[in-house]
């Protein structure tokens, strides 16, 4: 008996008709609104908005760009050059490996959201539209028919190929395959997915470097805003500008290009990092450059454990606190019961060896539990050392903590008579303390994201992945899974000992009520793992990432009051529904949620 199997086919529109999105707009009106709007919201710019100085950012001058205006200006360029990505303009299609509608419809919403608040504000503030000049009115009109073209373009998917429902095995195997060619047979006839061209090493070096440029300047704005609109505006801008370019597929393309390139990634980053200082004019955001540093660095330790091996540790921040009340007892402190002032490089690796210590002595006798109660009992180990710090008193306890009064005036460190204390000269440039504190913690979590490369990239590392995703699976292989779990929670403690012992210099004082889980200023052992994951677990990008928004976001919305958890919870509510796998995941992990909507990508890259 012969079986006739025929072709799959992908849908079309009805003769004599053309596509539709959510609006009943044609396809070739919508992308030229869309377009459009995104170059006529970038000339709005450059008229004045309102009348009146008082609203902050001077929306006032004509030909010049300031405050809100410079971010609807990004997002409206961004939206203009995904428009023309979707014509098929040559130089583009590059920019947009993945197709250009999606990413133009979230440029789009992303401009219109931005303008439409700043109109609003300008009203509430100034009270009343009246406050607005002719370049409000044109921005928030242009925006509108923007954002309408652009979803008048269609949502059309392959249909799935009919097939017998009582059909199993090898025929729903092979289904599934006919089912995926066709989706990647139509995205390359329609466009949607382009093969990547093949780069020259030095354009590819220079892909590389506009990349770290554009992350230093989005970063530099994004912690110098002045004022709470224009956070709020950043944060609009930002959020769907980054989700139109991973949409367009070039975050998966510049990842690419990233991997190839590691070290000179790295090289990069660390020099784009320390160029930070330099480019601010006093030391006020230089404060929060070191405290995202600190947390980020253990939030990469807590990678390790959480991350790489699966061992949910709810009490990590615990050993953060080891490192510092360790290099506190060792500076030389007046309240430190020991008279001893070790130089910083000794207290360091003092502190990071104790820290190591007490991970091998809490995780000994816990890491043969799983899951929940290996969270429960690590939660139990951060409280104990926030209690027990506290009780070390002199009244309750050993004279060793000074209790709730902690260890204070920790010395600034002094390294080969440099005084990290004091203001220095480079250059032309003047960099103070906590600028000083800011190249010191770069150092350190350089030092950091090598330790966890290596490691990632071991047989150790590779035993780690094991027991994360099947530990009986890796046992059954061969794998010391009591051994690989004790080494994990041994180098994580030991790389938060070592930033706790920065830490401790940094406040000039530890306290126990520093530690605690859920402390209302992070680093705290909540935050910690929130940045893990809503970063992307096991990558080194993911939670450096996580920790700097866990940490930016809340210290710019305390203008909320009461409303800033609210307002803080939500959004992480809206990250974890529509990204579940991180802001900057593994490709495992991404597979995993997306399955679906990765695996075609996964075959063309097979078949191309």
């Amino acid at each position: 008996m012969t079986t006739q199997t025929t072709a799959p086919e992908t849908p079309s529109t009805p003769a004599g008709t053309a596509p539709r999105g959510l609006v009943g707009i044609p396809e070739n009106i919508g992308r030229a609104l869309a377009t459009g709007g995104g170059v006529l919201a970038v000339i709005s710019t450059f008229l004045a908005w309102t009348w009146t100085a008082e609203f902050p950012g001077n929306l006032t001058v004509y030909g010049y760009p300031g405050g809100l205006q410079v971010l609807v200006l990004v997002g409206g360029a961004l939206t203009a050059l995904f428009g023309l990505a979707s014509y098929g303009v040559k130089g583009l299609r590059w920019l947009t490996p993945a197709g250009a509608d999606s990413a133009l419809k979230l440029a789009a919403l992303g401009t219109f959201a931005t303008a439409w608040y700043t109109v609003v504000a300008i009203s509430v503030k100034l009270g009343g539209l009246v406050n607005l000049e002719p370049g409000g009115w044109i921005v928030a009109v242009v925006t509108l028919a923007g954002v309408l073209g652009a979803l008048a373009l269609p949502f059309e998917h392959p249909a799935p190929e009919p097939h017998d429902p009582d059909d199993a095995g090898w025929e729903q195997f092979r289904h599934t395959l006919r089912t995926k060619a066709t989706v990647i047979k139509a995205a390359f006839t329609t466009g949607s997915l382009s093969p990547a061209r093949a780069l020259p090493s030095y354009a590819e070096i220079l892909v590389v470097v506009a990349a770290l440029a554009v992350g230093l300047t989005v970063f530099t704005y994004g912690i110098g805003t002045e004022y709470d609109e224009l956070f709020i505006g950043f944060l609009i801008t930002a959020g769907f500008g980054f989700a139109a370019v991973a949409k367009a597929g070039l975050v998966q393309r510049i990842s690419a290009i990233t991997a190839k390139h590691r070290t000179i990634t790295m090289t990069g980053a660390f020099v784009a990092a320390a160029a930070f200082p330099f480019t601010q004019s006093d030391d006020q955001y230089a404060t929060i450059g070191v405290y995202i540093l600190i947390f980020a660095t253990v939030a990469l330790g807590l990678n390790i454990v959480v991350g790489l091996a699966g061992l949910l540790d709810l009490g990590y921040v615990a050993f953060l606190g080891v490192g510092a009340y360790t290099a506190a007892m060792v500076s030389g402190s007046p309240s430190s019961p020991f008279d001893i002032h070790l130089p910083f490089w000794l207290s360091a690796l003092l502190g990071a060896a104790v820290a190591m210590v007490f991970g091998v002595i809490i995780g000994a006798p816990t890491l043969r539990l799983r899951g929940d109660y290996l969270a429960i009992v690590t939660l139990g180990f951060g409280e104990i050392f926030r209690i027990a710090v506290l009780n070390m008193d002199g009244t309750s306890g050993p004279d060793i903590t000074n209790g709730s009064n902690g260890i204070s005036s920790i010395p600034n460190l002094n390294i080969l008579g440099f005084d990290f204390g004091q203001e220095h000269t480079f250059a032309g440039f003047t960099i103070a303390r906590f600028a000083n504190y800011f190249l010191l913690m770069l150092l350190i979590t350089l030092v950091v994201v090598i330790v966890f490369r290596r490691s990632s990239d071991s047989r150790i590392g590779r035993a780690w992945v094991a027991i994360r995703e099947d530990e009986t699976a890796a046992l059954a292989m061969g794998i010391n899974g009591f051994r690989v779990k004790l080494i994990a929670f041994a180098l994580g403690a030991c790389l938060a000992g070592l930033a706790g012992t920065v830490q401790a210099h940094v406040t000039y004082t530890v306290t126990p009520e520093q530690y605690q889980f859920a402390h209302v200023v992070p680093p705290n052992s909540a935050f910690l793992l929130a940045a893990v994951v809503l970063g992307g677990m096991g990558t080194i990008l993911g939670p450096l990432v996580g920790a700097a928004l866990l940490y930016l976001i809340p210290a710019k919305l305390q203008f909320l009051g009461d409303y800033q958890l609210f307002a803080f919870g939500l959004a992480l509510v809206l990250l974890m529904r529509f990204r579940p796998e991180g802001l900057i995941p593994n490709k495992r992990r991404k597979l995993e949620f997306h399955e679906e909507a990765e695996a075609p990508t996964v075959l063309s890259k097979a078949g191309v």
